[in-house]
């Protein structure tokens, strides 16, 4: 009999409750609430209050050089088109070359901002109008080179688009002073770094071969497979059968197996100039007369960028700080070596052996 009783009371409250609830729903339109189940289409997508969020780039890929500047386009919009500006964060992510992993470079709300890691006091977002998200780098460097992640996240939307950043360079085979083939995957790694340079990867390496890059040693890529570019097929470079391209054994133990490497290097912020006092010098005296000058010894990786970017030319052999003997060549002529422009090399002779010496200073002077 309690119960009888009871029943009408608690279908009064309920009542009530619904009649509180529908007088506090907001009664202009909130982008920051769903409207409940009737924003869902078929393909169980809720939409934001009836405005959807999209994320676009103008470029799937920027090309920059290194210590210059790059922005990575990105921008957002509703559809429709909102009455008042609102704010929406704004994440912008480095994506690892396996996928996956995702570093984090900068995340803004407004005009608040937090640059992270190596990227830390080198990044801003542009924000030039209403919706540019685009990413400011600054210095660039060489391990800037990567995929990005541009994620914009407005309450419970979220939406990305991803840009490559690329940097001009130039491509070039390394092998050990002790000869040929005698890298691991780690010691190439090493080699290029100590070259000032990076891993070439095979979008750079193919880039190279279609600008005339002729080298029949295998070498390591950052992917870990070993290729080399072949643009005059001869028998020991795969025979004459095989047409021009890039040759390769595809991924090797990096460990057990041994090759060359193909390194990359960009523009220079400094200066590689040759250096002779009134007589040639050993691989010691070279450093030292490089050291007096207030310079350093050149390294591989700058004389190849000094040569592609700085048109570098000369017919005069000298050290570098590999202990190689080599000279840039951009007018080729008699005596000068072979009728195509490059770096030539004598290879590693003995340090006691005399010639000039390629110096590097960093800046203008």
């Amino acid at each position: 009999m309690m119960i009888c009783c009871l029943q009408p009371v608690l279908l009064l409250v309920v009542q009530l409750l619904l009649s509180c609830c529908i007088s506090a729903a907001p009664s202009s339109q909130n982008n920051f609430f769903y409207n409940q189940f009737l924003s869902a289409n078929g393909n169980k997508e809720i939409y934001f209050s009836g405005v959807k969020l999209h994320v676009d780039s103008a470029q799937s890929s920027v090309f920059a050089v290194r210590g210059g500047n790059a922005t990575l386009p990105c921008r957002f919009w509703y559809e429709p088109e909102l009455s008042s500006p609102r704010e929406a964060m704004v994440r912008w992510s480095r994506l690892s070359a396996a996928g996956g992993h995702e570093t984090d470079v900068l995340v803004a709300t407004g005009s608040q901002s937090q640059s992270y890691g190596v990227y830390r006091g080198r990044v801003e977002l542009r924000q030039d109008f209403q919706g540019d998200a685009a990413l400011v780098i600054s210095e660039l460097q060489l391990n800037d080179i990567a995929r990005y992640r541009c994620e914009v996240v407005d309450g419970l939307e979220d939406k990305s688009t991803r840009v490559n950043l690329e940097l001009q360079g130039v491509v070039f085979p390394f092998q050990h002073p002790h000869g040929r083939y005698q890298l691991s995957f780690l010691g190439a790694q090493q080699a290029c770094e100590e070259q000032d340079s990076m891993l070439a990867t095979f979008t750079q390496l193919f880039q190279s071969w279609k600008e005339g890059l002729n080298w029949c040693n295998a070498g390591w890529l950052a992917d870990g497979t070993v290729q080399y570019p072949i643009t005059r097929p001869r028998v020991p470079c795969g025979g004459h059968g095989l047409p021009p391209g890039v040759r390769t054994y595809g991924r090797r133990h990096q460990d057990f197996h041994h090759y060359d490497v193909f390194c990359f290097s960009s523009s220079l912020r400094g200066k590689v100039f040759y250096l002779q006092p009134s007589h040639k010098m050993n691989l010691t005296e070279a450093q030292e007369a490089c050291q007096g000058d207030g310079a350093q010894i050149a390294k591989v990786g700058q004389l190849y960028a000094a040569w592609k970017f700085a048109g570098l030319d000369r017919c005069d052999a000298g050290w570098l700080a590999d202990g190689s003997v080599r000279y840039p060549i951009t007018r080729p002529r008699r005596n000068c070596g072979p009728a195509e422009p490059g770096v030539r090399s004598f290879g590693f002779p003995p340090p006691q052996h005399k010639h000039g010496v390629y110096c590097y200073k960093l800046g203008d002077e």
